[in-house]
């Protein structure tokens, strides 16, 4: 008895790693048309608008797996396309949040000499309570508008996603939206901006709290996480660096939790193209590495696809780094 049930494990070992060899999180079919919509959430209650561009996947046989994403202080919907246009190609939903406030509204028109100081100023309490609150109201829209439409531009969305399963992601001061609606405590103790219709977050350029002991804050997280930095990941903005981004990971308890530290990626790293201020050449691989790592997290923990799962936490997923790149899971 005993053997037959190790030949069985064994048999099923060498289906999962047969499996996960085939499996590749880059591959896309180049032939499938995709689309975006450009839409905008009216939030009454508080008298504010929540623009969003949606990649939808070419595929409509069935509802797909949500991801969100917030992005950085003064970026907008439109940033990270990237990201969108993979993630889409893969079968998701989604969503990018443009959040007023602390959008490019922060620093178009401004002087040159005068745009750090507004963007220093934006990134403040109230506007992160904003971002905070955006979640909540755009899954809750999603789920009007996979029911039905108001509008004849909406009419795509009814019934294309699977809300049972939804993602969360952001960069920096999306990184912060991100940990906030995804379990982290505040600095009383309590999870006052969680969601718990997140599953699972991909947290890029994250920080530690200001205030209060990280080990309380992030202890209740208890979705997986996949936290993303890289060795020169600092901005003028805050006073944030890599010891306390990667103090995020060191914080968050065990269980289906992944940090990739990128040798030598700036802050802006995370974004579509090189910008003004940046030090280090960029290196394509970045992107290529953020990429996989993030879509293998997706199908692991929305779609539940073992041979995701496998291979991100078996040898494969370093195949696509490079050696100095740090990847660690608990």
């Amino acid at each position: 008895m005993r053997l037959r049930f190790w030949l069985l494990a064994c048999g099923l070992a060498a289906s999962l790693a047969a499996h996960a060899g085939t499996y590749d999180p880059l591959q896309i079919a180049d032939t499938l048309k995709r689309s975006a919509l450009d839409l905008v959430v009216i939030d009454t209650a508080r008298q504010r608008e929540i623009p969003l561009r949606i990649y939808l996947p070419a595929s409509n046989l069935v509802p797909a797996p949500v991801v969100l994403f917030s992005h950085g202080l003064g970026g907008t919907r439109t940033g990270n396309a990237y990201l969108g246009e993979h993630w889409s190609a893969r079968g998701y939903v989604v969503v990018v949040m443009q959040h007023h406030g602390s959008d490019d509204g922060v620093w178009r028109g401004r002087r040159p000499d005068r745009i750090l100081a507004a963007l220093k100023q934006a990134a403040n309490l109230e506007n992160a309570l904003l971002r905070f609150k955006d979640v909540s109201v755009v899954i809750d829209q999603l789920e009007k508008w996979n029911r039905a439409a108001d509008l004849p531009e909406q009419n795509a969305l009814i019934g294309r996603m699977d809300l049972s399963r939804i993602g969360m992601s952001g960069h920096s001061f999306g990184a912060v939206t991100t940990q906030a609606v995804s379990g982290q405590r505040s600095s009383l103790g309590d999870a006052r901006f969680t969601d718990s219709r997140i599953k699972a977050a991909v947290v890029m350029s994250p920080s530690s709290p200001q205030i209060g002991d990280p080990q309380q804050i992030f202890a209740g997280i208890n979705i997986p996480w996949l936290t993303m930095t890289g060795t020169h990941d600092v901005t003028p903005i805050t006073d944030a660096d890599v010891e306390s981004r990667r103090a995020v990971y060191a914080a968050l308890p065990p269980g289906n939790k992944y940090e990739i530290v990128l040798k030598d990626a700036e802050h802006k790293a995370f974004g579509d193209r090189a910008l003004q201020g940046e030090k280090l050449p960029r290196n394509p691989n970045h992107h290529r590495v953020i990429l996989a790592l993030s879509t293998a997290f997706w199908d692991a923990y929305l779609r539940a696809d073992t041979a995701a799962k496998v291979w991100l936490d078996g040898p494969a997923a370093a195949s696509v780094m490079e050696t100095k790149d740090i990847w660690q899971r608990k």
